[in-house]
């Protein structure tokens, strides 16, 4: 994955002590936790736009005595237009912090990882790569 030592023809021997295996196996845990935040955000953005697009929907209802069902757990619960758009602004909310804090915890791991680039890159040179792959 991203912390590869390169074969062929080496420039010079480096030996890879312990602290040296830590700091990449902390590099690649950190950049597989960086990755699986990337797909939560990306999860939760796509639920952001679906109450986003129910919010619009309802917005467009003409008739305001009609209850709308809202789903909570695994249950349908009728409120009426102005309850349910209520709620789908708390759970949008919801949602962007949650989005918010994710996107902190992926900014805090990429400057971890940017100092162990530095690190490793400063002790292995070409001898090592730590991009990502492109799949």
């Amino acid at each position: 994955m991203a912390a590869t030592m390169k074969k062929g023809v080496a420039a010079e021997d480096v030996n890879v002590t312990f602290e040296d295996q830590q700091k990449i196996n902390k590099f690649a845990r950190n950049t597989n936790r960086m990755s699986e935040l990337k797909d939560e955000i990306e999860a939760k953005k796509k639920s952001l736009q679906n109450l986003e697009d129910a919010s619009e929907d309802l917005m467009m209802c003409e008739d305001d005595a009609m209850l709308i069902p809202y789903q909570i757990g695994d249950v349908f619960i009728s409120h009426s237009q102005e309850e349910t758009q209520e709620m789908l602004e708390a759970a949008k909310e919801a949602l962007q912090d949650e989005i918010k804090a994710l996107e902190g915890r992926v900014s805090s791991i990429q400057v971890v990882l940017g100092d162990l680039k530095i690190q490793l890159y400063a002790k292995f040179g070409n001898n090592i790569n730590l991009e990502a792959e492109e799949s």
